[in-house]
């Protein structure tokens, strides 16, 4: 089976998330990630989950403040994707990247509506009408989390074409006596300008041919039916399963998959804060499920596998000194959701005694959370992200109140029945094997007997 796996199965997939494309979105999504924490600071301030200081909060007018950062920096998490994807992809080549990131931005906002409506409900409630129009202004909604599946492509794509532009030799190129700095600034003119003609183009197809933009046309067939695919079932194999399938040999499961899911599971995250902050976070209305609160906080909590309910036995149940010491080890570590120490050390990895609870573990969670949201027995997650290194309990609390709080802990306990018995049995092992070490060799046993003054 190791051998299927390493030779037939593995290959391919990491074949797969070394392309350039997935490398650059994978690479790239680690440039939102800083505002993203910052902005969820600010977000937690503004939307705080305490219902009376919330009120208070906004009384004193401290709330929209606080949300004017988060907007200003959660809010826009597809610029920021946008910029690092294409500045992944170009610098990756070995060129220059900043202008590629820019020229991302340019793109990404050329191909976004430039109004702005106001849809108001009148006397038949089956008819609306538009109250008003703005134009000439940045609609922000494209630029958080409805704008996701959009920035991928424009980076993907501008990323790809401006490297083209430079393999080429398609550049103004100055004479040696001009500064760097000012010939650089002119390298970028050609490919810029090709590039935001395209742009400008498809911009006018869309606008002319079918009364859109591509923006909402692609959050309309490709986004929305992704989103959806993802808030389901197969949405909860994708996040509980292939991480630590992935893990188990040895590789950094959660990058790969984080890396693929997190745009998706961050628009989903957007859709359920518009609601929270609307006041109607129900499914009936549209909430999402599986969201990035649901991996980080209910599938990789304490670390892949959810790892705590064995951390906790090598802790007070072990006999073994290395399950015993590296229990003393981990403990910390875990209560931020952090776990190579164990993946390595015990090891998790390539162990087949912990594959089963290591890999059934956060789908059973996965599962059961799923569950107790879509029966209406705690409410969908509120969309505001917490940073993944956040213990569990609190975490549980921002995400979902008290009854995300207690889902989380019951979540937890469960891992400890989970892994108590193949932790257990593999701890016998190791004891014994410490044991057999500790036992002197059949040569010693000779030796002693010849002599026993020695």
């Amino acid at each position: 089976m190791n051998n299927f796996i390493n030779e037939k199965l593995l290959p391919p997939v990491m074949k797969f998330v070394n392309t350039k494309a997935v490398t650059a979105i994978k690479n790239g999504m680690l440039y939102p990630i800083p505002f993203i924490v910052i902005g969820a600071v600010f977000l937690i301030l503004g939307q705080f989950p305490i219902q009376a200081v919330q009120d208070y909060l906004n009384e004193i007018g401290l709330g929209p403040i606080f949300m004017q950062a988060n907007n200003a920096s959660f809010g826009i998490m597809a610029l920021f994707a946008v910029f690092g994807i294409a500045y992944s992809w170009v610098r990756d080549e070995g060129h220059d990247a900043v202008p590629a990131g820019m020229l991302a931005i340019v793109v990404d906002i050329i191909l976004q509506p430039d109004t702005v409506k106001s849809v108001t409900s009148i006397a038949n409630p089956e008819r609306v009408s538009t109250a008003w129009q703005v134009s000439g202004v940045i609609d922000k909604a494209w630029l958080g989390g409805k704008g996701m599946i959009v920035a991928i492509i424009v980076g993907l794509l501008v990323g790809w074409s401006y490297s083209w532009f430079m393999k080429k030799g398609f550049t103004i190129k100055l004479p040696e006596q001009v500064p760097a700095n000012v010939a650089a600034s002119f390298t970028a003119l050609i490919p810029g300008a090709a590039i935001v003609t395209v742009a400008t183009a498809i911009y006018g197809i869309f606008k002319l041919g079918f009364n859109t933009t591509m923006v909402e046309w692609i959050y309309a067939t490709i986004q929305t039916p992704l989103q959806h695919a993802t808030d389901g079932p197969l949405g909860v194999v994708v996040v509980a399963f292939l991480p630590v399938f992935l893990w188990f040999f040895g590789v950094h499961g959660a990058t790969i998959v984080g890396g693929i899911m997190t745009p998706l599971l961050l628009a989903n995250n957007a859709d359920n804060l518009a609601l929270y902050k609307a006041g109607k976070l129900t499914l009936d209305n549209g909430a999402h499920i599986v969201t990035q609160a649901f991996m980080d906080q209910f599938i990789t909590v304490t670390g892949s596998g959810m790892t705590i309910g064995l951390v906790i036995f090598m802790l007070v149940r072990a006999k073994s000194v290395q399950m015993k010491t590296l229990g003393k080890l981990e403990i910390v570590p875990a209560l931020f959701n952090i776990n190579e120490p164990i993946l390595f050390g015990l090891p998790l990895v390539l162990n087949p005694l912990l594959a089963i609870p290591f890999i059934l573990t956060p789908l059973v969670s996965g599962f059961a959370t799923y569950a107790v949201i879509a029966m209406g027995i705690i409410p969908p997650f509120n969309g505001m992200y917490v940073p993944w290194t956040t213990p569990a309990i609190v975490s549980g609390l921002i995400v979902g109140g008290w009854q995300g709080a207690l889902w989380q802990a019951v979540m937890l306990v469960m891992t400890g029945f989970m892994y108590y018995p193949f932790a257990r049995k593999y701890d016998k092992v190791l004891l014994a094997e410490e044991q057999g070490d500790a036992q002197p060799s059949a040569a010693d046993t000779e030796k002693l007997e010849e002599n026993p003054a020695n």
